[in-house]
Formats: structure tokens, sequence, C-alpha cells
């Protein structure tokens, strides 16, 4: 598996733990980023044991996140950095259907690959901030059988809603820059709409690959 997905998948697989809290998640939102991250990365790993590999779980799991992720995650500024400079020259329209894409493709991507991911262990490391703090990062490793631990870090920033994901990295890897390579050749062929259209495209063959064993 490339980094690319692995990047892609962890994130998503943040992004479904932040449903699982149902009703409490307006209250997760108000932990500290430290907690807030383990809390919905625990919920994840549990999501994964009990519906990992079992057929017809990939609309339930998109209906989840798409009911509760939002509160989490600053799509906004995901897109912004994935995007990078090109982003300033987009309308707020664009801005607001580039968004809207990325989190769909996250989000069917998880959804998609969800049994990849059962039997992974989290470990939390040390974390420190002063109260003036409003940018943090959150380091964790993830345990895997038979492999050598991968560093995952979320970077995290505060907000009048809480703290609020804004990017993951893997290995020393950005997910939101691993995407500004391929973003840029898009939008060099066909502008800020040919991207629009490509992650369109692409949401749409993940929802039709969804229906298929």
């Amino acid at each position: 598996m490339s980094i690319f997905r692995f990047l892609t998948i962890v994130a998503a697989s943040l992004l479904a733990g932040s449903v699982l809290a149902g009703e409490g998640a307006p209250a997760a939102a108000q932990l500290p980023p430290d907690a807030l991250v383990q809390s919905v990365t625990e919920d994840v790993l549990k999501l994964l044991k009990q519906n990992g590999g079992k057929e017809g779980n990939t609309q339930k799991t998109i209906d989840l996140v798409e009911a509760r992720v939002l509160p989490h995650f600053n799509f906004h500024h995901m897109t912004a950095l994935a995007v990078g400079r090109e982003w300033n020259r987009a309308s707020a329209q664009q801005k607001d259907m580039l968004a809207r894409q990325f989190h769909d493709l996250l989000v069917r991507t998880y959804a998609n690959t969800v049994t990849s991911y059962r039997e992974q262990k989290v470990r939390y490391k040390p974390f420190k901030m002063k109260p003036e703090d409003t940018d943090v990062r959150v380091r964790t490793e993830i345990l895997q059988p038979g492999a050598r631990p991968v560093q995952l870090d979320y970077s995290l920033e505060k907000m009048d809603g809480g703290w609020k994901v804004y990017d993951v990295t893997v290995a020393g890897v950005s997910l939101v820059i691993n995407y500004r390579a391929s973003f840029g050749e898009e939008i060099r062929k066909g502008g800020i709409d040919g991207l629009i259209k490509a992650l369109r495209d692409k949401n749409a063959s993940l929802k039709k690959d969804a229906g298929k064993p």
C-alpha cells in the first residue's frame, strides 16, 4: 500500500472516529487537543474491530461521518493547504465546492477500505502545551503486528467551536501537502473547475465501487 493511500485512510479513520461519540460530539469538541485525539481514535479502533470486514457497512459508515464529522475538522483549512497558492484565486463558491469534494473523498476512501485496519493499536506520546497556544501537534504511533511503529501526528488549531484538526502527518509526510502535486496537475490542465471535476469524478467512482464485493 502506498504512503499516499495510507495517509488518506488514516486521516479518514480519524474522521470516522469523530462520529462515534453520537450526541456527545459537541462536548468532545471542548476537550483539550490530546484528549480529543485519543477519544476519537479509540472510537474508530472500536468501530474497525466491530464492523471491519462485514458487507453492507459502507453507506452506513458514510452516513455516520456525514452526520457527525464536521465539528472536529476544518475542511476549508485542509483544502486550502492541499490546493496551495491557487486557493487564493478561487471564488468563494469554488472554495466551498473544493472543500466539499475533498471531504467526500476522504470519507469515501475510508468507507471503501475500512477492512484494511482492524488490528492496529495506538501509543499516545507525552503532550505539553501552554495556555496561550492556539496551534499544536499531538503525536502518536500506530503499532502494527509484525511491523515497525508508524509515526502519526495530528495538527490542530483552536477555533471558536473548540480544537479542530487541519492536517495529519504520517512518517513525516503531510496528508494535505501530499495531495498538492496531484491537485496542482489538475489545476494546470483545467483550472480550479478542472480540479473540482476531477474530485467529483473520483468520488463518483468510489461511490460506484462501494457496491462491489
